[in-house]
């Protein structure tokens, strides 16, 4: 018999031994792949774009968390991969920022899948993370146009506003938002619309749910961004101004999504491939909505298949009844008391000229963990 050639050969016990482990590692390596995300380009440094060289496809594939549709869109725009990762950055950071007294806090927990297999449950949790990381993408590439580092774009050339006093000049460098937007839809969502799931499955609801909330998290920064102007003349007066579009600080985005968190609408699949309203008494969602198609875990105990990370060891408030007192960010569990030393400047005086001597405080303050 060739190698290679079956006909006749019943296979032996080491041979379907080795097909089973090729098939589970064949499952592994695609679970891995669906794990891993493209928000890793905020946890691994992306070089800049002066060390690119254009067309140098290895750059594009040694990216860890890049879905094929992104890889082709990083040969064509390298230059526009660390505003990416920064965009990225920025979203976590805010998603952190925003759940820092919740009892998930959007901790990180790898390089790859960032957040971890949390992420794969369609909770609204997952719909704030979806939102908020496509929001950076659109802050971090229009301040990247704004600022000539990328060669694709600049200032922002959005016409002039119908109600901007007629005396006003409408110029300067303005964030070019329009082409953040449309950038950040494009790279953002490749991901999902290369994914071809059957109509009407639980898998195609959870890639309209991320689409949706991927639009939510855009246009959260294009709607937000607005006019700034500044005055121009002599000994201070303001006889002269001249305006362009400015970013809103992304704070304000992440307290406006932060908002769209707490009315998120609970959604199903159905069978014409549609997502619906599981409670049709509410108002249907717009684009700017969050929607979620699963309930949220009990990230109260800690939980390797959901991903819950658990409340144990975080601080919490004893004062407070709100989801950072001890009461609701424990879980009833109870808690333990803490005596820590704080050190901290005081009794500052202002010397002239000109330094600010301050001297070292220490005090004792109590502090609370979850059991």
């Amino acid at each position: 018999v060739f190698p290679g050639h079956w006909r006749g050969v019943r296979p032996t016990m080491p041979g379907l031994l080795l097909l089973f482990t090729a098939a589970l590692l064949s499952s592994w390596a695609q679970l891995l792949a669906e794990a891993n995300s493209w928000w890793s380009l905020a946890m691994n440094p992306v070089q800049r774009p002066e060390m690119f060289i254009i067309g140098a496809q290895p750059v594009c594939s040694q990216l860890p968390g890049l879905s094929p549709g992104q890889r082709k869109l990083c040969q064509l725009y390298q230059e526009h991969m660390a505003y990416i990762g920064e965009g990225a950055k920025t979203g976590i950071k805010e998603c952190q920022y925003q759940f820092r007294q919740r009892r998930w806090n959007c901790s990180t927990v790898d390089n790859t899948s960032v957040f971890g297999r949390v992420m794969q449950i369609g909770s609204r949790e997952t719909a704030f993370t979806y939102a908020v990381s496509a929001a950076g993408v659109v802050n971090a590439i229009s301040r990247a146009c704004r600022e000539g580092e990328l060669s694709t774009c600049g200032c922002s050339r959005t016409t002039r506003p119908k109600d901007l006093p007629r005396d006003w000049l409408w110029g300067g460098c303005g964030d070019n938002v329009e082409y953040g937007y449309r950038f950040a839809k494009e790279f953002v969502d490749a991901r999902e619309r290369e994914k071809n799931f059957a109509k009407g499955s639980e898998e195609q609801g959870r890639v309209l749910m991320n689409l949706q909330n991927n639009e939510a998290g855009r246009r959260a920064v294009y709607k937000m961004a607005d006019v700034a102007c500044k005055c121009h003349g002599v000994s201070g007066s303001c006889s002269l101004k001249t305006c362009w579009l400015q970013l809103a600080e992304f704070r304000k985005v992440g307290d406006q999504l932060k908002e769209k968190y707490d009315s998120a609408a609970a959604m199903r699949i159905t069978r014409k491939g549609k997502l619906e309203l599981v409670n049709s008494r509410f108002n249907q969602p717009t684009p700017e909505d969050l929607v979620y198609v699963d309930p949220s875990p009990d990230y109260c105990l800690r939980n390797e298949t959901t991903g819950s990370l658990g409340t144990q060891g975080r601080l919490c408030n004893k004062t407070s009844e709100g989801m950072d007192g001890c009461e609701l960010m424990c879980c009833g569990r109870g808690y333990d008391q803490f005596k820590i030393v704080q050190v901290e400047r005081c009794h500052c005086r202002f010397h002239w000229c000109c330094f600010v001597k301050c001297k070292k405080c220490t005090k004792i303050v109590d502090q609370y963990v979850c059991k």
